[in-house]
């Protein structure tokens, strides 16, 4: 029996669910509600499903870029329009 890698509950799964199993499949726990992917299959191994994690962190990552262009820009800008 596998367990879950966030909160060590061991997870139920039925033979069939395992028979149909591929390496990246998705799982969830119903002990903690984690997502979870199949890592390995004998034996049955999961790991978390961290591509949210990874979206919002790009995401953030984007919006944190963007704004370091905008003041790079805005310093630009600034320059031309001293005048002596």
């Amino acid at each position: 029996m596998a367990s879950c890698p966030e909160c060590d509950a061991e997870l139920e799964i039925d033979d069939d669910d395992v028979e149909e199993m591929a390496i990246g499949d998705p799982w969830d726990c119903d002990a903690c509600g984690s997502r979870l992917r199949v890592a390995v299959l004998d034996p049955l191994e999961f790991d978390s499903d961290d591509e949210e994690e990874d979206d919002e962190a790009e995401e953030k990552e984007k919006e944190s870029d963007d704004l370091e262009e905008e003041l790079e820009d805005d310093d630009d800008d600034a320059d031309g329009d001293w005048e002596e």
